[in-house]
Parts: structure tokens; sequence; C-alpha cells
């Protein structure tokens, strides 16, 4: 990375470190990402996020690691409904791959870099497990569903500075152990303990569609769809599936959002997390970027969009104090309390004509939808107060309007007002559009 970039990484993740400090997350590591080359590197990525002030739970699956060990003492994998049936041989192993992925995975977060603390990893009786039973006339025998989980002891741990780490094997009220899927143990923690995002990994850059892209964002409803996909092509125990299933479970329960992404590739826990547009995919009840009115706070996040624009001679130049007083004209595009698009509307009620101004649209979003986004949103807000047609005053940008039906105008077509503080120096092309026609 070359400085600028380093440079430029930093001050972007700046806002991201501030609004992580003090909230808890759920990591899901499943037994093909402990198993993957780039664990150790996930590991050390997990650490940053403890040394930023971000309370972890850790909780971690064996599937893989279990069913190589059946393979090796030829046993069968046997399941119903995609749940694992665990007879007392079964078990054994799964104790066994469970008990060695839990000293690995704490041995590699207590391992102490120069400089930083020693890391308190706490592995405890977090939850109480209870028979699944009988369904279907099939016993799952030795396999277990959540009976309790400890909140208090686990937040207790949180605020002491530990790192929770909780694995597939649980004991029960009767003192027999039991086992668990882990993705249903991440699932209820996540929701009890109030997490503020649930996280996983898997083989893919999260969700893939048609086309093999990763979606950004899904909606809960739309990641129904996708996770009937898996299961229809046999792929419920798939990273994906699981991940799927938890997220749209905590996500209907309040946990504000869930991020499933590539235990492959480096450094993709970071990028998610603290850069604006992540790079696998988040699964949330409403759209991380929110279409508003501008506010007083908002003035700051205003000021750093659009002064750039204004040092290059694209945007009239505008004080704070006139940003103040011409605030509520202003709509913009908030993503995760981030600016990156806005245009002011100025009303002329008595022609019924209105100017759309101050249009900006952050560099990293210019080849995006964000500027047909914002248009959009002030077109409607322009006919909702009954205006007839809306102008737009550009040096740069005339092409584009044009391509959305804006029409070249001249400085008497304007609003007298307008006319009468027209900057002839800066010899700014008209563009006028007839929202009757719209």
């Amino acid at each position: 990375m070359h400085s600028t970039e380093l440079v430029h990484w930093f001050r972007q993740s700046t806002p991201y470190v501030n609004m992580h400090r003090g909230k808890t997350f759920v990591i899901m590591l499943d037994g093909d990402t402990v198993a993957s080359n780039n664990f150790i590197k996930i590991i050390n990525d997990i650490r940053l996020l403890h040394s930023l002030g971000i309370k972890l739970v850790i909780v971690f699956g064996a599937r893989v690691q279990i069913n190589q060990l059946l393979l090796e003492h030829h046993i069968e994998p046997q399941y119903h409904k995609n749940i694992r049936i665990t007879d007392q041989k079964t078990l054994d192993l799964v104790k066994q791959a469970a008990g060695k992925l839990n000293y690995d995975i704490s041995s590699r977060l207590s391992m102490r870099l120069p400089h930083s603390p020693l890391l308190n990893v706490v592995s405890s009786n977090f939850i109480l497990a209870q028979p699944i039973g009988v369904d279907d006339g099939v016993d799952y025998l030795l396999s277990g569903k959540l009976r309790r989980i400890e909140v208090e002891n686990i937040q207790q741990q949180l605020e002491r500075d530990a790192i929770v780490l909780i694995g597939p094997v649980a004991p029960s009220v009767t003192g027999e152990s039991f086992n668990l899927p882990f993705e249903e143990i991440a699932t209820q923690v996540a929701i009890k303990i109030k997490a503020e995002k649930l996280i996983g990994f898997c083989s893919t850059q999260g969700i893939l569609d048609p086309q093999q892209q990763t979606i950004s964002d899904l909606l809960p409803q739309d990641a129904v769809g996708y996770l009937q996909g898996f299961i229809q092509n046999d792929l419920y125990h798939s990273s994906q599936a699981r991940f799927l299933q938890a997220a749209i479970d905590v996500c209907r329960a309040g946990v504000k959002r869930s991020h499933l992404l590539s235990y492959e590739e480096d450094g993709s826990l970071l990028q998610e997390l603290f850069t604006r547009d992540g790079v696998g995919t988040q699964l949330s009840m409403e759209n991380s970027e929110d279409i508003r009115l501008a506010t007083i706070r908002d003035i700051p996040s205003l000021l750093e969009l659009i002064q750039p624009l204004e040092q290059q001679g694209i945007l009239v130049k505008r004080s704070r104090e006139q940003l103040e007083m011409d605030i509520e004209k202003y709509t913009i595009i908030d993503r995760d309390g981030i600016i990156i698009a806005c245009a002011a509307l100025n009303i002329y009620e008595q022609e019924k004509m209105a100017e759309m101004a101050c249009v900006a649209v952050h560099p990293d979003y210019r080849n995006s939808s964000r500027g047909d986004i914002i248009l959009e949103a002030i077109q409607k807000r322009a006919k909702n107060l009954g205006i007839e047609k809306l102008f737009v005053l550009t040096t740069r940008t005339v092409h584009w309007f044009q391509e959305r039906g804006f029409s070249a105008a001249n400085v008497e077509d304007l609003p007298q007002e307008k006319r009468e503080h027209y900057n002839y120096q800066r010899r700014s092309k008209i563009l006028i559009q007839d929202l009757t026609l719209h």
C-alpha cells in the first residue's frame, strides 16, 4: 500500500472505529474457516478488533474436523433433517475435535505480539443444553439444543475486556454433554446479548448473484430465497446456508446487521467493517443508506463533501453560516452516518419553479446511481410542493442533466429573483425540466 493510500484508508476508517468502539460482535468460525490457510490472519484481525475496543464473542463449529475423525474411525455420519445424530462414539470424537479447536483458537488469540497486552480468552459453561429427543421416530441421542444462555456471565466477561469463546459441546443439568449446531448457538447468543453484529465466513466473498458478483446488501425476505436455493441444491451444510439461516433469525430479532465474508481473502474482515462499501454481503432490516432531509447535525459532514468541489470551482462557495440558514433545503444520502450525496432545493413560489443547487456526490460514488437517486428525491420533493419546473445552473455536468430530461434554456427563462442574481462571470449553463411531464 502506498503512503497516500494508507493515509486515505486511515481517514476513511476513523468514523467506523468510533462507531464500533464499545459495541458487541458475535463472530461465527466454522470448521472450514478454522482449516483455511488464512485463519491465522483472521485471528490477528480479530485481535485488532479487540484492541479497538470492540467486545467479542466467538462461536466456533467443527463439522469438517468431526467428519474427518469419523472417516478415520470408519464411522458413517448420520443425519436426520440436516441435524447430526450423535451416538456416544460420535460424541467422543465431537469432543475431541471441539476440544482441539478450542485450544487452538484460544492459544492463537492469546499469542502476545510486541507492545500489546496479553488477551484474556474465556471459555466456560456459558450455555446449557438439553436433548432434541425423538422426531419422526428418529432418536437424535446426544444431539442437543439450547436450554439456557448465561447472559449475565457473558456480559461480565466482556466488561472485564475478555474475549468469550463458545464451542459446539455443552453440558445439561443432568451432567451429560450434548452436541449442538454451532449456528444455533451463535444465533441465540447474538439475540440474547443484544449484539450489534453477527459476522460469518465462507469460501466466497459473501453471497453471489447468478453472475458470480457479490451481493452487497440483502434484506431478510430476499435472503430467504437464497437460502432456499442452497437447500434445494443440497448445500444445507454449506457455510453460506448456515450463515443465512442465522442472519435471517438475528435480524428479525433486532440485531442490526450481519456480515458474510471470505475466509480465503486476506483482510476481508477489516475491509468490511472499516470502509464505506465493505467487500462482502451485509444483511439488515433496512438498507445501509438513508435518503432524508438534512439537519444541523449534518453540517460538518456536508462541509466535508462540498468543500473540495468548491475549491475546484465546481460549486459556488458557501459559508458555514449560510449552510446553517439553508439546512432545511438539503436532501442527503446518509451511508452509515456519512453523507455521500446531497442537493438543495431553492423554491421560487410565484413562478412555481425551483432550483436544484449544490449537487454533490462523493468521489467514491461518482460512477454509481447515487446522482440519479438524489435527483429523483429532489424531483419528488419539488412535485409535492406544487413545483412545475425544476432548473439547474451547472458548468461541468450539462450532458448528465440533458440525458435525464433537462433542456437548455436562457437567463430570461429563470425566475425573476434568480435572473437578478445570475453570475455572468461564472457563465453557468441553464437547464430546465418540466416536472408536469415526468
